[in-house]
């Protein structure tokens, strides 16, 4: 059996809905679409040198190295989520150095944790495989819960490890989305200056985000402007969910929005609303990776399959997946790892 074969039976009845959608909206004529030249398309920008080097040394990796494509492996949830919750399904994951191996045996481009996590092996694998270091975190010991997102340590402490990249995350929308786009914005222009590149983790975070039982926090409207800020603050990479719903905007009431936004930019179809959010990171200019989601089970495969084709059909730049590999045996968290790089090796998925 084909590649091709394999993704659509694991599509299912609705291969062809994912496979064959042509995006008329925001024509793919329009975007900068993911290639070997990706690090080449920061030339003309006022990254540092160093910084280029460094996205080239993060796209060139693994075994997606050289198409201009992502996969990479995100375990942080010890810090977002707690240890236990996290890891009680495969306790072997609270050693971190089965995180950095789970990314090297599964061919990603990188791998993404804490400072802590990273730094306990840094010797032994920071050259072996480009690190991202997350330099701010939520954290779920404080009584009520809390959703404040905080610095973990410092930008020089990951240079000093030999980080590729640090990654942040803010909160767009909470009490402190204006606190945290400052820090990280300062934050980020030290790693620039070091050499570093940079991903920014775009959340929305607002319980006014929820309105009559339907949640805006993946909406495609709040998610894509979520992005343009982060491309604003000179994220090199823009890390989302994928977008679920649209119209946050409109049926929230805040804003500016109106029905002829709507009308010209995107339709429901799920790798229309992507497109949103893509379009959002500088038509493409700025990759876009979303992530991979909890863990749901027998349907992770699935899951993970489904949301790289309307990823890449888009125009995205990949998938940054954690919980769906980790929180199972190692051999299928590294088979499924394999099964989302199929989707961005496959030519015959191609931009819709």
């Amino acid at each position: 059996m084909s590649t091709l074969d394999e993704i659509k039976e694991k599509l299912g009845d609705n291969a062809s809905y994912y496979l064959d959608h042509q995006s008329k909206k925001i024509p793919k004529e329009n975007l900068s679409i993911p290639g070997p030249d990706v690090p080449d398309k920061f030339c003309d920008s006022d990254r540092p040198t160093r910084v280029i080097g460094n996205l080239a040394k993060l796209y060139d990796h693994g075994n997606l190295g050289g198409t201009g494509y992502l996969n990479i492996l995100p375990i942080d949830q010890g810090i977002e989520h707690s240890a236990a919750i996290s890891f009680y399904k495969n306790p072997a994951f609270f050693d971190p150095e089965n995180i950095i191996k789970l990314a090297m045996e599964a061919g990603c481009n990188g791998v993404a944790s804490t400072f802590g996590v990273l730094a306990l092996h840094a010797r032994k694998y920071a050259h072996k495989i480009p690190f991202i270091v997350k330099i701010n975190h939520n954290e779920l010991l404080t009584y009520p819960n809390k959703y404040y997102q905080i610095l973990f340590g410092n930008v020089q402490a990951a240079y000093e490890m030999g980080a590729t990249a640090v990654g942040a995350t803010i909160y767009f929308g909470s009490t402190e989305s204006s606190r945290q786009i400052q820090e990280i914005a300062q934050a980020f222009d030290e790693a620039h200056q070091l050499g570093m590149a940079t991903i920014l983790w775009c959340y929305t975070r607002n319980e006014d985000f929820k309105k009559d039982d339907k949640d805006y926090h993946a909406a495609a409207d709040l998610t894509g402007q979520a992005n343009h800020i982060g491309v604003t603050i000179k994220a090199d990479i823009i890390k989302q969910k994928l977008p679920e719903t649209n119209f946050g905007f409109k049926d929230i009431d805040f804003a500016k929005y109106n029905d002829d936004m709507y009308d010209s930019l995107t339709t429901d179809h799920p790798i229309d609303l992507c497109r949103l959010q893509v379009a959002n990171c500088y038509m493409g200019k700025i990759g876009l990776i979303n992530s991979g989601g909890g863990s749901k089970g027998e349907s992770d495969a699935t899951e993970a399959v489904r949301t790289a084709v309307i990823n890449k059909r888009a125009g995205g730049s990949g998938l940054i997946m954690g919980r769906k590999a980790f929180q199972r045996p190692f051999k299928e968290g590294v088979d499924i790892l394999q099964s989302v790089q199929e989707v961005y090796l496959e030519p015959k998925i191609t931009i819709a």
